[in-house]
């Protein structure tokens, strides 16, 4: 059996540091004279009595010691519990959500999906358009350090390729966070801060640029207005948003490496390679379907391609117009980028090139066989020999995410919704992207008309997708409780 003490005793830290964070769009308000400051602070409140409750409640007269044991209980319940917390302002202040609609919101925002249940934005108070990009923001450096510290040690999908140190065969979790998380916040901050500025010598105003940037480094999506990034009318915003949505993709532990002078890793790393080379396979195809198929200017048809394509490779979810009315060819490949997500060790979503360069290489490795069966042939990932527990483990994550993405779509069908509509609103929310591939739920749609059930069932679907399915699907195993 997990230790619980232990388990809640962290929660309860967590739920402090979110009621930290609900102060700062409390402070917009209250300076831009917002009577919606009062709902953020009787929310921070709550949320403050009650993760200081179970501090005290939960502490122990030694420090916790996670195993890989209550790791699975921690990264699952903690997703579950402050979302819940999240949704206090969501219903307290004038965005007047209800509890359904609020929880899908704050599941979103902390699953940095980016799906939306709000119209209107334009004419919201900055405090509820903060504390969205908050959510963003808090749960895209929550995901880097549980996917680089965490998830080795629990053995997810194949994880343990990406230990920080391979030399570490610790099963505690604790030691391992407290080793990585400082350097990755580091990156993620010095990232974030320079896209805002970015943003604003580019033309955007500063609150939108903020917004925007922590959106974009936890390629969440939401935004600041209806109409998303289209909103600016700016080459020069999209540009930028391109190349930082492009870099938030990508695996922040070599960003570290970037940040030290060691950019070796840009063509040594297979991941990474096959990264960039399917944008720009996605990329050319799409600018030259624009071009010749709808005839738009070339440089204007490269722009739009190049954001759009990076915006849902990478999971982030923006929309610089409604890519739905540019074809039939572009549909199709959009619906293949909702599955395919950026590099493991990001802030992305998917099924992630890691996992498609393991399954790539376990495929030539059996097509030798089968050519020289006498021949011992091995699967290799960045020139070391994959073992077979990696195997198993990413072959059984994508045979889990194909189940769930089928069984998910076939339930939310059932609440009303096409076959189209259901698939690519499935998809976008276990690849915790977005948009999905209707004008009702599309780039310049919401998830606001949906049934109540439909809803329920994408915040699962986000939360299995965020937390790589079988962190979540462990704790339905009889062994695990039985210890």
């Amino acid at each position: 059996m997990p230790d619980f003490r232990a388990v809640f005793f962290i929660i309860g830290f967590l739920l402090l540091a979110l009621a930290a964070a609900m102060l700062l769009p409390a402070a917009i308000d209250a300076l831009a004279g917002d009577p919606d400051w009062r709902a953020f602070v009787i929310s921070a409140l709550a949320t403050g009595i009650a993760g200081a409750a179970m501090v005290l409640g939960f502490r122990q007269a030694e420090p916790p010691q996670l195993r890989a044991h209550e790791g699975f209980l921690l990264v699952t319940t903690s997703w579950i519990v402050l979302a819940g917390f999240a949704t206090l302002p969501l219903m307290l202040t004038r965005a007047g959500l209800d509890f359904t609609d609020a929880y899908f919101e704050s599941m979103s925002g902390l699953t940095t999906t980016g799906a939306s249940v709000m119209p209107n934005l334009d004419g919201r108070p900055m405090g509820i358009l903060l504390w969205r990009a908050l959510l963003h923001w808090i749960g895209g450096i929550g995901i880097i350090v549980i996917a680089v510290a965490v998830f080795p040690v629990l053995r997810v999908g194949g994880m343990q390729l990406f230990r920080m140190e391979s030399s570490d065969k610790s099963q505690k979790i604790r030691p391992r966070v407290s080793q990585v998380s400082g350097v990755l916040i580091s990156v993620y901050v010095t990232l974030t801060t320079i896209c805002a500025v970015s943003l604003v010598i580019a033309g955007m105003p500063a609150f939108d640029a903020v917004c925007h940037a922590m959106a974009t480094l936890a390629t969440g999506g939401f935004s600041t207005h209806d109409t998303s990034v289209g909103y600016f009318h700016s080459p020069a915003i999209e540009w930028i948003l391109t190349l930082f949505m492009l870099i938030a993709g990508m695996t922040f532990v070599l960003l570290a490496h970037a940040a030290r002078g060691d950019l070796t890793w840009l063509w040594e790393d297979d991941q990474t390679r096959w990264y960039l080379l399917c944008i720009l396979v996605f990329v050319a195809g799409m600018t030259l379907w624009q071009w010749e198929a709808n005839g738009r200017p070339f440089g204007e048809a490269l722009r739009s391609s190049s954001f759009n394509v990076v915006s849902i490779i990478t999971t982030t979810g923006f929309a610089s117009e409604d890519y739905l009315v540019w074809g039939p060819l572009p549909l199709l490949m959009f619906m293949v980028l909702l599955f395919l997500g950026a590099c493991t060790g990001s802030t992305a979503g998917g099924i992630k090139f890691f996992r498609i360069c393991v399954v790539g290489a376990v495929a030539r490795s059996q097509i030798a066989h089968m050519i020289h069966p006498h021949r011992v042939t091995l699967p290799f990932y960045n020139g070391v020999p994959v073992s077979d527990e990696v195997v198993r483990s990413v072959l059984s994550f994508i045979v889990f995410y194909i189940a769930a993405f089928a069984a998910i779509s076939m339930t939310v069908s059932a609440f009303g919704m096409d076959l189209v509509g259901a698939m690519s609103a499935v998809a976008q929310a276990l690849g915790n992207v977005g948009p999905g591939l209707t004008a009702e739920i599309g780039p310049i749609g919401n998830y606001a008309n949906l049934q109540d059930g439909a809803k329920w069932l994408l915040s699962l679907a986000m939360m299995l997708g965020r937390l790589e399915l079988l962190t979540v699907l462990v704790l339905l195993s009889r062994t695990y409780w039985r210890g």
